[in-house]
C-alpha cells in the first residue's frame, strides 16, 4: 500500500508540474523530442516533460520604435530620422523554427528599410508625402518578415530632425512664398479695383448728371464729420455758374 501511495504522489505531482495555461493571446509551440509536435491553443494543457518542450508565442501587437538615425537624402540633406512599427505574429510555427529573435530581426530589417527607401527621396518629397513613404516601408518590411510567420501592420515615421542651418533656410523660403502670396492678392485686388473704377467712369460718362450726384453725395459726408473748409470742384463751379446764367437770362427775358 505504501508503494502504491508512493506512485500515486509521484504520478499527481508529475501531472501537476507538467500542466500548462495558454492564455486567450498566446499559442504553445510543442517539441517532442526536439522535433515539431504541433501547436497548442489556448487553455489548460499537458506537456510530458523532459520528453516534450513548449515555447510560448504571443498573437499581440508588438509596438516596436526604430531608434533615430542619420539618413542623407536624395538631395544631400543630413536628417535624423525616428519611426514606430505595428507588427503581431500569424504563424507561431514559423516565429519559432524559422527565426531565433523575431523583435530583434525586425528591429534591424526595418532600421535597414528605412534608411534605403527614406534615401530615395527628396526632402520636400519626405516632408509632403510621409504616408505614401509609410506604404513603402512597410511594404519592403513585410516581404521580408513573410517567411518568419510575421506581419507588419503599420510603419510610422515620428520624428524629422533638420539640421540648424536647413531650418532657417526653410524659414526664410517659407517668409518668401508669403510675401510672394501677399503681393499678387495685393495686385488682383488693385486690378479689380481698376476695372470697377473703369467701369464706374463708363456710366458716369453717359450719365454727366451723375458726377454732379457724386460730387453732392461727397459733400453730404464731408459734412456730417464738421468740417469747416468744404472744396467745390471745378466741374462743380462751372455748372453753378451755368445755373446762375440761365437764371439771370430767364430774369431779362421777363
Amino acid at each position: 500500500m505504501g508503494f502504491i501511495f508512493v506512485i500515486v504522489t509521484i504520478l499527481v505531482l508529475y501531472v501537476i508540474v507538467s500542466l500548462r495555461v495558454l492564455r486567450q493571446y498566446e499559442r504553445g509551440v510543442v517539441f517532442f523530442l526536439g522535433r515539431f509536435a504541433g501547436v497548442r491553443g489556448p487553455g489548460l494543457t499537458l506537456i510530458f516533460v523532459p520528453i516534450q518542450q513548449m515555447v510560448r508565442v504571443s498573437l499581440r501587437t508588438v509596438t516596436m520604435q526604430i531608434p533615430s538615425q542619420k539618413i542623407i537624402t536624395r538631395d544631400n540633406v543630413s536628417i535624423d530620422i525616428a519611426a514606430v512599427a505595428y507588427y503581431h505574429i500569424t504563424d507561431p510555427e514559423k516565429s519559432v523554427i524559422a527565426i531565433e529573435n523575431v523583435y530583434n530581426a525586425i528591429n534591424q530589417i526595418s532600421q535597414t528599410t528605412v534608411r534605403n527607401v527614406v534615401g530615395r527621396f527628396n526632402l520636400d518629397e519626405l516632408l509632403a508625402d510621409t504616408a505614401s513613404i509609410n506604404d513603402q516601408i512597410k511594404n519592403v518590411i513585410d516581404i521580408h518578415t513573410e517567411p518568419w510567420g510575421t506581419q507588419v501592420t503599420a510603419v510610422e515615421i515620428k520624428d524629422i530632425t533638420l539640421p540648424d542651418n536647413m531650418q532657417r533656410a526653410m524659414a526664410k523660403e517659407a517668409e518668401a512664398e508669403r510675401e510672394r502670396r501677399a503681393k499678387i492678392v495685393a495686385a488682383e485686388g488693385e486690378y479689380q479695383a481698376a476695372v470697377k473704377l473703369g467701369e464706374a467712369a463708363d456710366i458716369i460718362t453717359q450719365h454727366p448728371v451723375a458726377l454732379q450726384l457724386r460730387t453732392l453725395q461727397t459733400m453730404a459726408e464731408i459734412s456730417i464729420e464738421k468740417n469747416s473748409t468744404i472744396i467745390f470742384p471745378a466741374q462743380f463751379m462751372s455748372t453753378v455758374q451755368e445755373a446762375i446764367a440761365l437764371l439771370s437770362k430767364d430774369s431779362t427775358a421777363k
